[in-house]
C-alpha cells in the first residue's frame, strides 16, 4: 500500500476533528473531536513509521512506540476531561461552551468574590 492512502485519510481525520473543535458549542463533542485529532495523528505515525521501516530496514518501530505513548495520554485527557465537563455540568447546568466562557461571570451582573459581598453591604 502506498504511504500516500494513510495520510490522505489522516488529513480528512485531522480536519474533521478540527472542524469539530471549531463549530461545535457541546463540550463533550469538542472532547471527542479532539479524540479524532489524534488518532489522526496516530494513523501518521503508524503509516509512517512502516514506510520509513521499509526504506530504512530499520526495527526499532519508534512511531509505533510513540502512538502507544500517544494512546495512554489520550486515555487519561479524555478521562480528565470527562471529569471537568461532568463537575461544571453539575455546577453551572449547561456544558454548553458560550456560556461557561467566564465561570466568574454572574447572569445577574454581579461581581463575584468579596467585592460583591462589600458592594451588597455597602447598598442595604
Amino acid at each position: 500500500m502506498h504511504l500516500v492512502y494513510p495520510a490522505v485519510l489522516s488529513a480528512l481525520l485531522f480536519c474533521t476533528g478540527l472542524y469539530g473543535v471549531l463549530a461545535r458549542r457541546n463540550a463533550i463533542l469538542v472532547l471527542m473531536s479532539v479524540e479524532l485529532m489524534l488518532n489522526a495523528v496516530n494513523l501518521n505515525l503508524v503509516a509512517f513509521d512502516v514506510w520509513l521501516s521499509r526504506a530504512a530496514r530499520d526495527t526499532l518501530h519508534s512511531g509505533q512506540a510513540l502512538t502507544l505513548f500517544t494512546i495512554a495520554i489520550a486515555a487519561a485527557e479524555i478521562g480528565i476531561g470527562l471529569a471537568i465537563v461532568l463537575a461544571v455540568y453539575r455546577n453551572r447546568g449547561t456544558s454548553d461552551i458560550d456560556k461557561l466562557r467566564d465561570t466568574a461571570e454572574r447572569p445577574d451582573g454581579a461581581e463575584p468574590g468579596p467585592a460583591a459581598a462589600e458592594k451588597t453591604e455597602a447598598t442595604a
